[in-house]
């Protein structure tokens, strides 16, 4: 982008939407930071175009642009532009260079929190300048207009899954780990809901994603291990789990159908594949071989799992539904620690 007389001018295709023109430009990153201006967090949100800036996004978002700087990706920013607009178009094409007045106020539709990441990052690392990013810019018909693309830009935004995420996300080391180990353990290989964070009542999964990838986190976590050591830790685990589990195997057994198991028993649920991440968590420092965890989790078995289990109302069962609090999970999980301790005792009197 270059300043001429009282213009800025930006390289920028044009083209129509809602019979009303609009501009796709490139504008280096260092650009960016300085052509935008945020409405007044003091106003009241009926007089803003925006959302108020949530400066805690911004540390999380700087730190991926600095730790990805040969793959991060980010969006095209969406902006009005209040002001003078000229598009001057190369012949027969709608290709062509963007005017822009010096004095115009240019506003963030879309990617507030994007730009000041970009900000923030740039102070950083200042060989960023060199890079670019799309801007979507549409003429400014006034803050009523403005409201309107904001919410209609959002309007129809969904996050992906969790599980989904997990499932794209070949950048974080832990979830490539859990998906690997996934194929390696018997009771997740093949019965695992990759895509949604939730089982539908015709699915032949009997887990999430996410569910695992939590739950294992769970296992590991504060624990000093080798990549090699993390994952022998977490396949031997569950292997040791699903053999300690009799609806588990029944399920994968086809004894009983997956649906039933969702309707019948709680260990179906991601709250107990978390509770047994935070029970394996306060064991793992008795285990000195993986071939232990079997031995160690056999009291699993002699828990009634079924939903309408005395012991379970209360605990995670209210009201005949699962509650998934945190107070119930964590309550859950300490349960299971408790029968452990138990079984332990009881091991040694025996003995």
């Amino acid at each position: 982008m270059r300043k001429q007389e009282k213009f800025f001018e930006l390289p920028a295709v044009k083209g129509i939407q809602a019979g009303k023109p609009y501009y796709s430009v490139m504008c280096p990153l260092d650009i960016v930071t300085k052509l935008f201006s945020y409405n007044d967090s003091s106003l009241p949100p009926n007089m803003r175009a925006q959302r108020v800036l949530n400066k805690q996004r911004i540390p999380e978002m700087k730190e991926y642009i600095l730790k990805n700087q040969d793959c991060y990706v980010f969006s095209a920013l969406t902006a009005s532009v209040d002001g003078d607009l000229e598009f001057i178009a190369h012949k027969n094409s709608s290709a062509g260079y963007l005017k822009i007045a010096m004095d115009s106020r240019i506003i963030i539709n879309d990617g507030q929190h994007r730009r000041a990441a970009i900000e923030s990052a740039l102070q950083e690392c200042p060989e960023l300048r060199h890079e670019d990013i799309s801007i979507v810019i549409y003429y400014d018909l006034g803050l009523k207009r403005s409201q309107q693309m904001f919410s209609d830009l959002n309007r129809y935004a969904l996050r992906p899954t969790m599980s989904l995420n997990i499932l794209y996300d070949n950048r974080d080391a832990f979830s490539v780990l859990v998906k690997e180990c996934i194929s390696e353990i018997p009771i997740f290989c093949g019965s695992v809901e990759n895509e949604k964070s939730t089982i539908s009542n015709r699915s032949k999964a009997l887990f999430t994603l996410s569910g695992i990838f939590h739950a294992s986190r769970d296992l590991i976590r504060g624990a000093s291990f080798s990549d090699e050591e993390t994952r022998k830790t977490i396949i031997s685990f569950w292997d040791a789990v699903s053999h300690n589990m009799p609806p588990w195997k029944n399920v994968k057994t086809k004894a009983i159908s997956p649906d039933q198991f969702r309707r019948d028993y709680i260990c179906a649920h991601a709250i107990t594949l978390k509770a047994l991440g935070g029970l394996g968590n306060a064991l793992i420092n008795e285990i000195t071989t993986q071939d232990e965890w079997k031995d160690k989790l056999s009291f699993l078995q002699e828990i009634n799992w079924n939903k309408d289990s005395k012991e379970l109302q209360g605990l995670v069962i209210l009201n005949g539904r699962i509650s998934c609090s945190r107070n119930n999970q964590k309550a859950f999980t300490e349960y299971l620690i408790e029968k452990s301790s138990l079984a332990k005792i009881a091991e040694k009197v025996n003995i």
